[in-house]
């Protein structure tokens, strides 16, 4: 039988089970963010006509969480002023402020904070990610010392950037890091910046991007610190933080921290669960349902956006964490079409990675997984002049490319990543060519060392592998 707690009502059969499903089945949206929102409205628009509850660990409903680091900081726009379009509406219980802190498989409930059970007759799992705090509990609580990943983290940063502090000290040089530095530079402040690696941007984009990254920083008037780590945060008699201590030796003296350490995914409510989740993510097969503990797949319980890891034929069939705005609006759109679905009818999640940036004036685009090349080739444009496209390529073929305002040849590099074209590439015809650079070693770092830079995690071929240390990157 499909059902260890049927319904009343509710056949068993297959194709009178969907048809009551869309008619009066109860669908549970874990994670009330990007993903939740438009694969409850893409629910709608398939007909689905159950009952639909959101769960949202934060009180507001979904809002836009890039403008964070850019518009938010800048002070152009309000953070409570980010929400996320609607495209229909839900009519959807919505249950916010109120996180999962449980699940039950065999009776299809959610447990939530306040004692109350959920109960679901498919589920989608999208709870995203939250940002990684500074270790020591201590000195994270410091008067002064940030955080940004939610609208409450923008909010709070802003004001305090209002104010105009002496210095920003930014702990961590990948995208958001490297975002919050633009920033309180546009609006003069002076920033320093401490990466442990050898440039910012290097777990993404490696070594010999990263170096352009670097000069950007730089020129921009960032006291830039790389090869370096905190190892401790200090704060004065009231409790507010004064400085930041460094592994060379040095002190830099402060009144605002960020720390920008990468981010965590939301799966330890899950513990004890059945699912196979851990802190790698939710492994889910390409039609986005769930895998257990054993690697046997789920048929009640999906999962979309951040949280995720899914496998994908174009990169080996590894399994795949994409912590990409575009990925967690496809995933999600696949999730609830197979959730009201047939097999027969249902659709994989191949969505080619693509991520976007904007830092010190430069607009930063790329495609596939840069961080699974060994080499890079410089295609069109010039590292000096800071406008480029960097190919990246593996075992012979391209498999990611990153334009720095050079974006409008991407889509051209996308195809060659989703033909496996051959690396590097031979194009003479295609736009300005760089000057006749040959491919190079990509210089990514060792991959045994923690890294907050990679926006794209490959994470093996085991649907139920929960096994991960994170070592402090500071």
């Amino acid at each position: 039988m499909r059902w260890t707690h049927r319904p009343r009502g509710c056949p068993v059969n297959g194709d009178g089970w969907l048809d009551w499903l869309r008619r009066e089945g109860r669908i549970v949206v874990v994670g009330a963010s990007l993903a939740g929102l438009r694969a409850a409205e893409t629910l709608r628009e398939k007909g689905f006509a159950g009952s639909l509850t959101m769960i949202g660990d934060e009180p507001h409903e979904p809002y836009d969480r890039p403008p964070l680091s850019k518009q938010v900081l800048l002070g152009v726009a309000a953070a409570d002023r980010t929400a996320l379009p609607r495209r229909r509406a839900l009519d959807a219980t919505w249950r916010l402020g109120v996180p999962a802190t449980g699940l039950d498989m065999a009776a299809r409930r959610v447990r939530l904070a306040d004692g109350d059970e959920v109960p679901y007759d498919r589920l989608l799992i999208a709870t995203g990610v939250r940002a990684r705090p500074w270790p020591r509990e201590a000195e994270a609580e410091l008067d002064g010392v940030f955080v940004l990943r939610t609208r409450d983290d923008g909010a709070a940063l802003a004001r305090r950037l209002a104010e105009g502090p002496k210095r920003v000290f930014v702990i961590g040089a990948g995208f958001t890091g490297s975002e919050i530095a633009s920033a309180c530079r546009e609006r003069g402040l002076a920033v320093t910046v401490a990466e442990r690696g050898a440039a910012p941007l290097v777990g993404a984009l490696g070594g010999v991007v990263g170096a352009v990254a670097a000069d950007l920083q730089r020129g921009h008037g960032v006291d830039l610190r790389c090869g370096v780590m905190v190892t401790a945060l200090e704060g004065d008699a009231s409790g507010r933080v004064r400085a930041a201590h460094l592994s060379d030796g040095s002190t830099v003296e402060t009144d605002v921290v960020v720390v920008s350490l990468g981010a965590t995914r939301n799966t330890e409510w899950l513990a004890g669960s059945g699912l196979g989740a851990g802190p790698r993510g939710i492994a889910c097969d390409a039609g986005c349902r769930a895998f257990d503990i054993r690697g046997i797949v789920t048929d009640d319980v999906f999962v979309a956006g951040d949280v995720a890891r899914s496998p994908h034929p174009l990169f080996g069939y590894q399994f795949l964490s994409l912590e990409h705005w575009g990925n967690a609006v496809s995933q999600a759109r696949t999730a609830a079409h197979n959730m009201l679905s047939e097999s027969t009818d249902r659709l994989p999640h191949i969505w080619v990675p693509a991520f976007w940036s904007s830092q010190f004036g430069v607009n930063i685009k790329s495609v596939g997984v840069p961080s699974m090349g060994t080499e890079i080739v410089v295609s069109q444009g010039s590292l000096d002049d800071r406008r480029f496209i960097g190919v990246y390529g593996y075992q012979g073929r391209v498999i990611g490319a990153v334009a720095f305002d050079h974006a409008r040849w991407l889509p051209f590099y996308q195809e060659l990543i989703e033909t496996t074209a051959p690396f590097p590439p031979a194009f003479p015809s295609v736009g300005r060519r760089s000057d006749g650079q040959r491919p190079m070693d990509a210089d990514f770092p060792d991959p045994s060392v923690p890294t907050h830079g990679p926006t794209v995690t490959l994470s093996g071929y085991s649907p139920a592998d929960r096994r991960m240390t994170f070592t402090p990157a500071h």
